[in-house]
Parts: C-alpha cells; structure tokens; sequence
C-alpha cells in the first residue's frame, strides 16, 4: 500500500506528463517555442474549480468544459501570435501567460489574490494515471497521421512545407488549440486535486518548468517528455532526502543538475540530435560516403602503382565529385540513383508504379 506522499507525488507526475505531452505538441512536434502554457492550465483549473464549486457541476462536466475554454483561448491567442517566430512567438506567449495571472489576481469570481477555496475533491491515482495515458495514446496516433507529419514538415523547414502545399498557420493554430485543450484538462485534475487555487501557482515559473520537462526528455519525443516530467517531478523530492546540507540547498543543486544535463547530453534524455526519417537518410549518406572514399582511394593508389604516371598525391576533390556521383546516380540513363534511391525507400520505383 502507497503511503499518502509517494501517492501524492504520482498524481502530481500523471498531471505534468499530460502538461509535458500538451506542450511537446507546439514546441517539439510544430517548433513553436510558447512560454506561457502554465495560463491555459491555470484557465481550465479555475473553470472547472468554479463550475463544481459555484454551480454544483459534475466533475466529468467540469473537466471537460475546463478543457474546452482553455481551447477556446487558444485559439484566439494562436491566431494572431502563431504568425510570429522565434523570440517574437516566445515575448508574445509570455505576455499572454501574464495577462492571464493578472486577470484571474483582479477578478472576485476566481477569488483574487486570496485564492479559490471550497473545491471538492474529485480527483485521484487511477484518473489521473488513465487521463495521462489517454493523452499518450491520442498524442501517438497524432503524430503518426497525416497532420503529425504536417507539423513535423514544419518545424524542420517551414518554407518547404509551404511550397508543398501545407497550410502552416492553420497547423500551427490547431496544434496550439490542441495542446492548451489537454493543459486545460490538466488543471482541472489538478485543482480537484489540492481543493485550493492561487494565481501564483500558474505564474511564468510553471511555464519554464513544463519546458525543462520537455527539453530535458528531448525536444519531440513522446517518451521524452513522460519520462522528464516524471524525473523532473521526482528529483527535488529525492534531493531532500540526501542530507541535511543538499535538503536545505535542494533547489540549487536541481538547477544544477539540469545545466549539467544540458551540456553532457544536450539532446534530451531520449532525444537522438537529428530526429525522424530526414535524420536517418543524412546518417546514412554519410556512413556511405565515408566507404566510397576510402574505396576509390585505394583504388587510385593501386593503379598508380601500375601505371607510375599518376601524381603521389590523392586529388580528395575528384574522389568526392565521383563518391557523389555514386550517390545521387549521374546522368539520364544511371539505374536506381545509387544509394540514394536506396536511402529514400526506392523512391523511382514506387513513382513508376
């Protein structure tokens, strides 16, 4: 039987997956860096908090309509800030996210600065454990669908995507709605859960820790973010047990631990550096290339030997020049285009057919 803390700790990790996962959505899978996720989650936790509170809702109905307005809010702020990029998508999700805390500090129904009390509590292990596995799930099935690739077309090169016909903006505004949807949800578990709500608790410290949990795991992978929200839930619990010394320093040495993290293994802790189908045809080339080189220069060491009329030295250019006319087939009437045919599944052939 869980003690009352660890099971504490494993509702709060189930809650930071789905805010992990939802973020994962518009900054690793789309490429959008948002600095203001913890405002859709402090929207859904106080919609669905007043709904059950105030109005006497059931607490699927609350959920789900705490989802559904933070949805709502993406919405209207993807459509006019997902046209920006960089740091200007970055300064623009930043402000929302303080706008947010500022309107629910100042508004009498959320309880301003005194907080929202009275909250039942509805939530526990087994809902918030099936609510972050749902999310996986629908995340998984996403990504492997035609708009997951869309938004994976988009962050590696958004121009391209373009010219292929992808409608970028309406992408990215939908992968927004999506992920401030399940960040809504995840507030609504996590106000029925501590029964207590205050506009600090969404302030721009949540956002940067949902990122960390995201980049730590690594920027795109789906069992990235579940096991850095998990890690990042767990390590400043595990820092206080150490000793006297770290307990009381706990926090400084989580801070640096992630430096650490991000200088040893920068991609992530599941994260490959270059990721996805462009990543393993460029590794391949290269593994290649790397074999016809050294292959025509021994080549040409061995007729120089027979001949003695070649220069002592290995022209590395003309070797090159040849190693890519290997690779991408040259002229008209080459067969398959080398190993790049092979590297892009036999892409000739399935053009033919």
């Amino acid at each position: 039987m869980l003690s009352s803390y660890y099971y504490q700790l494993l509702v709060i990790a189930s809650i930071n997956v789905i805010m992990a996962l939802s973020l994962n959505l518009v900054t690793g899978c789309a490429g959008q860096l948002s600095l203001g996720h913890a405002a859709f989650m402090g929207i859904g936790a106080y919609t669905a908090g007043i709904l059950t509170a105030a109005y006497d809702l059931p607490f699927a109905v609350a959920l789900v309509a705490g989802g559904a307005v933070a949805a709502l809010f993406g919405l209207l702020v993807g459509i006019p800030t997902l046209r920006l990029k960089g740091d200007y998508l970055a300064i623009a999700t930043l402000g929302f996210g303080e706008i947010i805390r500022v309107a629910i500090l100042n508004m009498k129904i959320t309880g301003g600065p005194f907080g929202l009390r009275g909250i039942s509590k509805h939530t526990n292990l087994t809902i918030a454990a099936c609510a972050a596995v749902l999310v996986y799930w629908t995340m998984t099935r996403l990504m492997n669908s035609r708009f997951g690739r869309a938004l994976v077309a988009i962050r590696e090169d958004e121009v391209a995507a373009v010219a292929m016909g992808i409608d970028a903006t309406r992408h990215k505004v939908l992968a927004f709605v999506i992920g401030a949807g399940w960040a809504g949800i995840a507030g609504g578990l996590f106000a029925h859960w501590f029964r207590y709500l205050h506009p600090s608790s969404f302030a721009f410290g949540t956002s940067v820790e949902i990122l960390s949990m995201v980049v730590l795991g690594g920027m795109g992978s789906l069992e990235g973010s579940v096991l850095g929200a998990v890690v990042l839930t767990y390590a400043p619990e595990f820092l206080r047990g150490v000793s006297p010394f770290v307990s009381e320093h706990r926090m400084l040495f989580y801070g640096a631990l992630l430096v650490v993290m991000m200088l040893v293994r920068p991609q992530g802790l599941v994260g490959e550096g270059t990721t996805g189908l462009r990543g393993s045809k460029l590794r391949k080339l290269k593994v290649f290339e790397r074999f016809q080189i050294g292959k025509a220069r021994h080549g040409l060491a061995a007729t120089r030997k027979k001949s003695g009329n070649l220069k002592d030295s290995t022209d590395t250019c003309t070797v090159k020049e040849q190693v890519v006319d290997l690779a991408i087939g040259s002229g008209a009437g080459s067969k398959g285009a080398g190993v790049a045919g092979q590297v892009s599944g036999g892409g000739d052939e399935h053009a033919g057919a």
